[in-house]
């Protein structure tokens, strides 16, 4: 696999139709070592924190059904290593009728997130869930934030390279989410992918262990922007140093990418549906005009 050099030239993170398979890490990657380690060893720290974490996790669990119609869990399938589904498990924050009219891109003050739901996401516990994932194999505790089936479709076919972060196993935090907030447009899913790159070509213990630090400072309101660069782990210069492709075109959010896409599948489905009928329709009225030549 090319280093984070090679995958951002100019103004390019990564060369066209890169992501169109997924393949698992290369071997003779230099980090392939590391990551079968890591797998192993985070699979153990995460079953030991899951065990501290489970009386937190049932007190706001509780919490979330005494507040809002619903379940306290939220499952939910999305894609994880070598491009496999898997369900996530986190408390829920959101109605229960939040997506009734099909998937919604959360955003900033979206107001389907409950006000208990609020809370949990800006203490992170609502994540606390995922340690189960992390338990399972399913998960790491430093990596790329697994997506739906569904986001990952679209943004491969808007993002260059999008698949590529597939070849490791999905993390509850990492080196993206640690910098940058929450996707609202391609142009932050394009920057969170540089970072997602540079952490697993530069992968190491003690990169990763810094990450978990500061994700654990952040559930108890601790860490900030200064904590971030003393631990060394601002890299908004990779952001400067290699600039996403078509910087001056026009910015679309998500979500408007998202309807877009289901419109034109809807229109797709519709236009097919109208041309069988068509079809169907002069086969029958082929059928009736041969039936009534043919001799009695």
């Amino acid at each position: 696999m090319p280093t984070i050099q090679e995958l951002l030239p100019e103004a390019h993170f990564a060369p066209p139709h890169a992501g169109a398979r997924v393949t698992a890490l290369p071997e003779q990657h230099r980090r392939y070592r590391y990551f079968s380690r890591k797998y192993q060893i985070e699979r153990v720290i995460g079953i030991g924190l899951l065990i501290p974490a489970l009386p937190v996790i049932a007190i706001c669990w509780a919490a979330v059904r005494l507040t809002s119609k619903g379940p306290g869990l939220y499952r939910q399938t999305r894609v994880g290593y070598r491009g496999q589904p898997f369900e996530v498990i986190k408390l829920r924050t959101m109605r229960i009728d939040a997506e009734a009219n099909g998937p919604q891109w959360s955003s900033k003050g979206d107001p389907r997130i409950t006000r208990l739901g609020r809370a949990l996401r800006t203490l992170h516990l609502d994540e606390l869930p995922q340690l189960i994932n992390v338990a399972r194999g399913e998960m790491v505790l430093v990596g790329p934030r697994p997506e739906r089936p569904e986001f990952v479709e679209l943004l491969t076919d808007h993002v260059p390279g999008y698949k590529r972060r597939l070849i490791v196993k999905p993390g509850i935090t990492g080196l993206s989410q640690i910098n940058l907030p929450p996707d609202t447009d391609l142009r932050s899913v394009e920057r969170k992918q540089i970072l997602d790159l540079h952490h697993i070509d530069h992968a190491h213990s003690w990169f990763d262990m810094r990450m978990i630090m500061l994700t654990a400072l952040r559930v108890i309101s601790i860490s900030n922007t200064r904590l971030t660069r003393l631990m060394k782990l601002d890299h908004h210069h990779l952001l400067a140093e290699f600039p996403v492709e078509n910087m001056d075109r026009k910015t679309v959010t998500l979500q408007e990418l998202l309807n877009e896409t289901q419109r034109q599948k809807e229109w797709e489905l519709g236009g097919v549906g109208g041309w069988e009928s068509e079809d169907s329709e002069d086969e029958d009225w082929q059928d009736d005009a041969y039936s009534v030549q043919q001799p009695r």
